[in-house]
């Protein structure tokens, strides 16, 4: 018993239910700390809140604590995890491909690198977009206006050389046009990349789909395209299919600070293995539009170092980085 007791208390309050009369055990954690390294409403945050509801229904976590800490692509949120959550164990950060091209093009020297990978979670197509009232009314209007003056075209999305920025270079380049031309103004979070593209301060707008759903189903935006390999939406044209040989997807997760035990990091990972394996969880993917990218171990950690270097490379490709 003392040697069980020292053991929750190094991780902060984690504890597991002993298998009985044949149940799966449960990881029970008594407080997480989730740390979003964006605005509140965006896809990051929006993953945090997911997690943190499909969790509390199923009795696997009984207290969240939210910080919100935006800016350039999680950068700015970032080196505050390291700092001030190493070696902790009840602590997790929601992050993904954005931050990994963030990094680059700011050239940071705190990156994914210095955190614990925990587990990919989502996968989400971007979709463009333009405002209802938009004089744009199809996705050959706007390509049309960014041939002939990419500078004029505002475009409003996440953190720059992040994922949206770099769709709108892909378009730009297959297009004869370089990325540098274009007229990007990025957010730190999707709220605000909402308000100003329903309020035409920009000319459009490219995000993960679950950022805009609401406002594209209540017809105050209108899409253009989305960037997956295959439709994700039967109303709505991939750019593929539309001429434009671009495809992009947005993958996120959660990670924990570096200096971690190897036992506290496999509890982490069990948690968010049977989170995942929660029907709930299946119906909040399909409710947000979210495409299953679960990943833990090894795999995640490879598919982070093969990421890294294909980012670099397109971000080098089309004169961001």
């Amino acid at each position: 018993m003392p040697q069980r007791r020292h053991l929750l208390a190094a991780l902060g309050g984690l504890a597991i239910a002993a298998r009985a009369g044949g149940a799966v055990a449960q990881q029970r954690v008594q407080s997480l700390y989730m740390f979003i390294p964006a605005g509140p409403g965006g896809g990051w945050d929006g993953l945090g809140r997911a997690i943190e509801q499909v969790a509390r229904q199923a009795g696997l976590v009984a207290n969240f604590q939210f910080e919100n800490v935006g800016g350039a692509g999680g950068t700015v949120g970032l080196p505050r995890f390291v700092g001030q959550r190493r070696g902790r164990p009840d602590s997790l950060m929601v992050a993904g491909s954005v931050m990994v091209g963030a990094t680059l093009t700011n050239r940071t020297p705190v990156g994914l690198k210095d955190v614990t990978p925990i587990s990919r979670m989502t996968e989400e197509v971007g979709v463009v977009v333009v405002p209802a009232s938009s004089e744009i009314k199809d996705l050959q209007g706007l390509l049309d206006a960014l041939r002939a003056n990419p500078g004029a075209v505002s475009v409003a999305g996440g953190s720059a050389g992040g994922t949206d920025h770099i769709t709108l270079g892909l378009i730009l380049k297959a297009l004869g046009r370089s990325a540098r031309e274009g007229s990007y103004v990025a957010f730190a979070g999707g709220g605000p990349a909402n308000a100003a593209i329903l309020g035409a301060q920009v000319k459009a707008g490219i995000s993960g789909m679950s950022e805009f759903a609401e406002q594209i189903r209540a017809g105050r935006m209108r899409a253009l395209a989305t960037t997956g390999e295959t439709r994700s939406d039967p109303g709505i044209p991939t750019l593929k299919e539309s001429g434009v040989d671009v495809v992009m997807t947005n993958w996120r997760g959660v990670f924990a600070p570096p200096s971690l035990r190897p036992d506290a990091r496999e509890r982490l990972v069990a948690l968010m293995t049977e989170i995942h394996a929660l029907p709930a969880w299946k119906e909040m993917l399909e409710t947000r539009g979210w495409q299953d990218a679960f990943l833990t171990g090894d795999a995640f950690t490879g598919f982070l170092e093969k990421d890294q270097q294909q980012t670099e490379a397109v971000l080098k490709e089309i004169g961001l980085a």
